[in-house]
C-alpha cells in the first residue's frame, strides 16, 4: 500500500512535468534574446557539448541495462540517475543555445535532407514522449514496485536510447552548416 501511495503521490507531478516541459521549451526555443535586444554573447560553443552529453547518455543507459542484468543494482541506480541528470543538462544547454544563438538551416539536399528530416522528426517526437516514460519508470523504481519497472523499463530504455543516439546523429549531420 505504502509503494501504491508513492506512485500516486508523483503521478500529478508526472503530468505537470510531461505537460509543462515540452511546452516551456517550445516557447523558450521561439524567443532569441538577442532579437529581444539584450546585449547577451551566442552561446554556440554548446552544440558540440550538448550532442557529447547525448553520446554520453546513451552509453550511461546502455551501461545500465548490463549492470542490471549482471545484478549490479546499485550501480544501474546510480547510472540512471546520471543519465537523467545528463538529460537536465542537455535540456537546459539546448534551450540556453537556441536562447541565444540563430537557428541553423540543414544544408544537405537530396536523398539527405529526407533522411535528416526523418531523423530529425522521430527524435523530436520521441524526445517528447520520453518524459513521462522515463518519469513513470524512476517512480516505480523508487516506489520499489520493481515488476511494473521492468516492464515499463522494456519499453523506455529502447526509445531513451534512440532519442540519446538520434541527438548525436543529427548534430554531426548538421554541424557542418553552423554559422562560424
Amino acid at each position: 500500500m505504502k509503494n501504491q501511495n508513492l506512485e500516486q503521490k508523483y503521478n500529478k507531478w508526472i503530468v505537470i512535468l510531461s505537460v509543462t516541459i515540452p511546452i516551456v521549451v517550445a516557447l523558450l526555443f521561439g524567443v532569441n534574446l538577442r532579437k529581444l535586444g539584450y546585449d547577451v554573447e551566442p552561446l554556440s560553443f554548446l552544440p558540440p557539448i550538448y550532442a557529447s552529453i547525448n553520446g554520453v547518455t546513451a552509453i550511461l543507459l546502455l551501461s545500465a541495462v548490463m549492470a542490471v542484468k549482471n545484478g549490479n543494482l546499485k550501480l544501474h541506480e546510480n547510472l540512471m540517475k546520471c543519465a537523467i541528470g545528463c538529460s537536465i543538462a542537455f535540456l537546459v544547454m539546448y534551450v540556453a543555445y537556441h536562447m541565444t544563438s540563430d537557428s541553423t538551416k540543414f544544408g544537405g539536399e537530396g536523398v539527405i535532407k529526407y533522411v535528416y528530416y526523418f531523423i530529425l522528426i522521430t527524435h523530436i517526437v520521441l524526445s517528447v514522449i520520453i518524459i513521462p516514460l522515463v518519469l513513470i519508470t524512476y517512480v516505480r523504481a523508487l516506489a520499489q514496485v520493481f515488476d511494473k519497472h521492468k516492464k515499463i523499463a522494456k519499453i523506455t530504455f529502447p526509445i531513451w536510447l534512440y532519442v540519446a543516439v538520434t541527438g548525436v546523429v543529427v548534430y554531426l549531420m548538421i554541424s557542418p552548416y553552423y554559422a562560424n
